[in-house]
C-alpha cells in the first residue's frame, strides 16, 4: 500500500468521529432509495446492515490512519453477511448497490469535513476508497454467488430425491403433499430412452463426459417443457435406466413428442406414456411405462411414442414367472448367435415378410430364409404356425425382461 500523507490522515481522522452518524444516514436515508430496500425487515436494516456499514467505514478509516496494521480477516464480516443475504433471498443487485452507495456516502462525508487546502488529501483518499471498493464488492459477489450455487445444488438434490421417491413409491404420504411438483390429480408418466437393441439405453451416454452429458440432458429437459407447455419434473440422468418424467394435468402428448426430444438429444429416442389418476398411481404407471418402452424395443416397433395399447399382446406375453423362464429358455440354443436373434426379432417386427426383413437387415431374402431355418432347427420352434410365432415372440420378450 502506498504511503498515506499526513493531510489524508488528518482528513480521515476528522471523519472518524462521524462513523455512527454515517451508519444511520446510510441505513435509514441513503439506502431507502434503492429498489426493494423498503421491504427488508427493520431488524435487518437497523442491526445487521448498520453493523456492516460501521465495520466498512471503520475498516476504510483504519487503512487511512494506520495502514501498517494490515487487514487480516477484514473481509470476514462482509463474506458472512453476503452468505446470509444469499440464504435469505436478497437480490444480488440490491446487495451490491448498497455497498456501492455506502462508498459514495462515505466519499460525500469526506468532502463535507474537508477544508480549503485538502484537495490533494481528498484525491488520495478517493484513490484509497476506489481500491477498497473493488476488493469488497468482489468478495461480496463471490461469496453470494457461491452460496446461491450451493443452495441451488441442495435444492435440486432434494427435488430429485423427492421425485425419485414419488416414481419408485418410496415417498412417505406425509411428504407427498409437500412435494414441489404440483401433482395432486391426473398426470402422465413418461419413460424415455435411446433406441437400441433390447432395452433402451439412458438418455445420455456415461462415456461422453460430464459437460457434454449435462448439455444434452438440459436440451432434452427444455424440449420436454416446451412440448407440454409446463415445467415437467424429470429424471434424465446418465445411468443404467431410461429417463422418467411426470407431466401434471395428464395433457394429451403431441404425436411428434419422440421426434422433438430426439432432435434435442441428438439421438433417436423412444418415449412411453402411461396415464395415472393421481400421485398414488404414479409408481405403478412408472413401472408400466418402463415395461412398455422395453417391450416396444424388444418386439421391433419403430422408435416413436408408445402407449400400452400399442404393445398390449406383447406386454402380456412378456410377463415373467416360472412358465416365462421356461419359454425364454427355448431360445437358449441360439443365444450364442446374436445375428439369428436379430433376424428373428426383425422377422416378427415386419409381419414375417421375408423381403421386408431382408431390407431392414441389409440381407438377401435367401439369407433370411437360411437363418430362420437354423433357428427352427436349433430350437424346435415352427415359425410357420401361429403358435410358433407367438412362442417365439414371447421367448424374445421374456429374455429381455429383468428378473425380480
Amino acid at each position: 500500500m502506498p504511503e498515506i500523507s499526513e493531510g489524508a490522515r488528518a482528513l480521515a481522522l476528522r471523519c472518524e468521529a462521524r462513523t455512527n452518524e454515517l451508519a444511520r444516514r446510510m441505513t435509514r436515508d441513503s439506502f431507502a432509495r434503492l429498489p426493494g430496500y423498503d421491504r427488508l425487515p427493520d431488524e435487518m436494516k437497523d442491526v445487521e446492515i448498520a453493523a456492516t456499514v460501521r465495520h466498512g467505514v471503520r475498516l476504510f478509516l483504519r487503512r487511512a490512519l494506520a495502514p501498517e496494521t494490515g487487514e487480516r480477516g477484514a473481509m470476514r464480516l462482509f463474506r458472512e453477511r453476503a452468505a446470509q443475504r444469499a440464504e435469505e433471498g436478497m437480490p444480488l443487485h440490491l446487495l451490491l448497490r448498497s455497498h456501492a452507495l455506502g462508498m459514495y456516502v462515505l466519499w460525500q462525508a469526506l468532502r463535507e469535513v474537508a477544508r480549503p487546502g485538502d484537495e490533494a488529501a481528498l484525491v488520495e483518499l478517493a484513490d484509497l476508497l476506489l481500491e477498497a471498493q473493488q476488493g469488497i464488492v468482489g468478495a461480496v459477489a463471490e461469496t453470494y454467488l457461491d452460496e446461491r450455487s450451493a443452495l441451488e445444488t441442495e435444492r435440486r438434490a432434494q427435488r430429485r430425491s423427492l421425485l425419485r421417491g414419488l416414481l419408485d413409491g418410496t415417498l412417505p404420504p406425509d411428504r407427498l403433499a409437500a412435494a414441489p411438483f404440483g401433482i395432486d390429480g391426473p398426470c402422465l408418466v413418461l419413460a424415455v430412452g435411446v433406441d437400441g437393441a433390447g432395452a433402451p439405453a439412458p438418455v445420455a451416454d456415461p462415456g461422453e463426459g460430464d459437460v457434454a452429458a449435462r448439455r444434452r440432458l438440459r436440451r432434452v429437459q427444455t424440449a420436454l417443457d416446451h412440448c407440454f407447455g409446463v415445467e415437467v419434473p424429470a429424471l434424465l440422468d446418465v445411468g443404467t435406466e431410461p429417463g422418467r418424467a411426470i407431466v401434471p394435468g395428464a395433457p394429451e402428448p403431441p404425436e411428434d413428442l419422440a421426434r422433438r426430444l430426439s432432435r434435442a438429444a441428438g439421438a433417436t429416442l423412444r418415449v412411453a406414456v402411461v396415464p395415472a389418476e393421481g400421485p398414488g398411481e404414479v409408481p405403478e404407471a412408472a413401472r408400466t411405462a418402463g415395461e412398455v418402452l422395453r417391450v416396444a424395443a424388444g418386439c421391433g416397433l419403430p422408435p416413436g411414442l408408445h402407449r400400452l395399447d400399442d404393445v398390449l399382446l406383447e406386454y402380456h406375453l412378456s410377463r415373467p414367472g416360472e412358465s416365462g423362464r421356461r419359454i425364454a429358455a427355448l431360445l437358449d440354443p441360439v443365444a450364442d448367435r446374436p445375428e439369428l436373434l436379430d433376424t428373428l426379432r426383425a422377422h416378427l417386427a415386419h409381419g414375417q415378410d421375408r423381403r421386408a426383413t431382408a431390407t431392414a437387415l441389409g440381407l438377401h431374402p435367401n439369407t433370411v430364409d437360411n437363418r430362420l431355418a437354423r433357428i427352427a432347427e436349433r430350437t424346435g420352434i415352427d415359425l410357420a404356425t401361429p403358435r410358433g410365432t407367438a412362442t417365439a415372440l414371447a421367448a424374445l420378450l421374456l429374455r429381455e425382461t429383468p428378473e425380480g
